[in-house]
Formats: C-alpha cells, structure tokens, sequence
C-alpha cells in the first residue's frame, strides 16, 4: 500500500486524465512509477559510485581493462 500527497496542480491533471480516459488515478500512478524506477535506481548507483570514488572507497577502472575483460575491440 501507498499513499502520496501530490501538488494541486498535478492532482488536477492527474484527475482530469483519469476522467477523461476512463481510467483509475492509481492505474496512471503505477504506469509513471514502472516506467521511472529503472531510471532512477540507475542514477542512485551513479551517484553513489561518484561519492566512493570522490571519498577514496573506491578505485576507477580504466575502459582499456573493462574492454580487455570482456573481449571488446577498442
């Protein structure tokens, strides 16, 4: 279950879309959270790779070595 509190004016459209297309506010609600979780579970690894490196936890590793572990031409 969840519950989200929404500025007005999305709530306004949100409501008017699911009026007018038949549709629930949850059915347009899930559609946008599938269709951005990916995107957004890929930007916090990126930024939490950024931070490792930035703090030293980490190492980067050259493209040369990725592109050599799986057999890519260069």
């Amino acid at each position: 279950m969840l519950a989200i509190r929404l500025p007005a004016d999305v709530e306004r459209r949100l409501d008017a879309l699911a009026k007018a297309t038949g549709r629930t506010k949850t059915f347009y609600a899930r559609e946008a959270i599938l269709e951005h979780l990916d995107d957004l579970e890929d930007l916090y690894l990126a930024e939490k790779r950024l931070e490792d490196l930035r703090a030293g936890r980490t190492q980067p590793v050259p493209l040369e070595d990725v592109m050599k572990r799986y057999g890519v031409e260069g």
